[in-house]
């Protein structure tokens, strides 16, 4: 059943990447937290949506924007960097607190709290039409960058910073999506050796079946979403995905999962 879920999951999510932030590592990350403690599932999120990236690269690869790259990749990395570290740091917080609300045995801690909070946070960017339209000037991609980067090393959550960053430079819409893809794996190749310098690797080991079950899941979703899917099906779709992952939040938050 786990493998089924995750497998999913991973197709569903990685077809929804090519039309919006609101993709495999904000879908992926919820589901793995149901079945790992929630610094391993981000984690394991992460190498997914490296593989994925780098299959999409393949497939778009050409298209790179390379100015753009560097102005907003660059900050990136280094705002990965300091995600990445934080989230150890918060993992190793001795702040936990056990307690039973209606019959439910509930385990808080400070690195579920601050990552229930990202997740809602973001759900909620997607779903309401304000942050939908939101847009940065030009000028900005440094510190853009910095911070996409930052949560993207923190949670994985970078896609829809980056969009609202990138949007307004008129890039084509292949320039725009292998521009956005190049920059995640940029962010994917930092935070993952710093997730595995303080997770053990036999993390990655015991797994290894689920990785390649995601991974492979989640190149057959980019297969179908480059193919199949259009901007039209992302918006019906949406709304339940967002629903979800605030009630995935919520329950993370106050120590249920």
């Amino acid at each position: 059943m786990e493998e089924i879920t995750i497998a999913l999951t991973a197709v569903f999510a990685s077809a929804l990447t090519f039309f919006s932030g609101f993709g495999l590592a904000t879908i992926l990350t919820p589901v793995f937290v149901f079945f790992f403690p929630i610094e391993i599932a981000i984690a394991l999120t992460g190498v997914v949506h490296l593989s994925n990236n780098i299959f999409k690269l393949l497939l778009i690869g050409k298209n790179i924007d390379y100015s753009v790259f560097l102005k907003f990749g660059i900050p990136a990395l280094m705002g990965s960097l300091i995600g990445a570290l934080l989230l150890l740091k918060l993992g190793k917080s001795s702040l936990a607190v056990d307690y039973q609300f209606l019959g439910f045995e509930m385990h808080f801690t400070l690195v579920k709290f601050i990552i229930a909070l990202v997740l809602l946070t973001f759900s909620v960017m997607e779903l309401l039409p304000f942050f939908e339209k939101l847009e940065f000037s030009k000028g900005a991609l440094v510190p853009g960058g910095i911070l996409s980067g930052f949560f993207g090393g923190l949670s994985g959550h970078q896609g829809a910073l980056r969009t609202a960053f990138l949007i307004k430079l008129n890039l084509s819409k292949e320039a725009f999506i292998a521009t956005g893809v190049s920059i995640a794996c940029v962010v994917d190749f930092i935070r993952i050796p710093v997730y595995f310098s303080s997770f053990h690797i036999a993390h990655l080991q015991d797994n290894m079946s689920i990785l390649l079950i995601a991974t492979g899941s989640a190149f057959a979703g980019a297969l179908i979403g480059r193919k199949v899917l259009t901007k039209a099906t992302y918006g019906v779709i949406k709304v339940g995905v967002g629903v979800f992952i605030i009630l995935v939040a919520l329950a993370l938050g106050v120590g249920l999962i």
